[in-house]
């Protein structure tokens, strides 16, 4: 039985990246957008050629989502400079993955995209 709740917070995940991916082939090539998600934990990356060679491609990583069941509550996190993980503390919890979303995108702090 499929869980309906992990498919809408998918869709809107899977929504919020689209809406970044270039829409040129082209420019995709050198930078797009991708995520990951298990069902609790969401991976939000950059897609782009390793500056050195272009023919390997890296994925970097700029935030995570993570749903905690027991509290029915979404935290998000930003990638410090040293690859740690950090609880985004100027809104660190959510009980709706669309307003942690929002949070990205505004981006206030620059923690997310520079």
């Amino acid at each position: 039985m499929k869980n309906t709740t992990i498919d809408i917070n998918e869709s809107t995940i899977k929504k919020y990246i689209e809406s970044l991916r270039p829409d040129d082939p082209e420019i995709r090539a050198q930078l797009d957008f991708g995520y990951s998600y298990d069902g609790k934990v969401v991976i939000l990356y950059e897609i782009r050629p390793v500056w050195s060679n272009p023919k390997e491609i890296q994925h970097n990583e700029y935030a995570k989502i993570r749903f905690y069941k027991l509290r029915q509550e979404w935290n998000l996190y930003w990638m410090r400079a040293s690859g740690k993980w950090v609880l985004y503390n100027p809104f660190p919890k959510s009980t709706h993955i669309e307003k942690i979303i929002e949070i990205i995108k505004e981006d206030t702090h620059g923690c997310f995209y520079g």
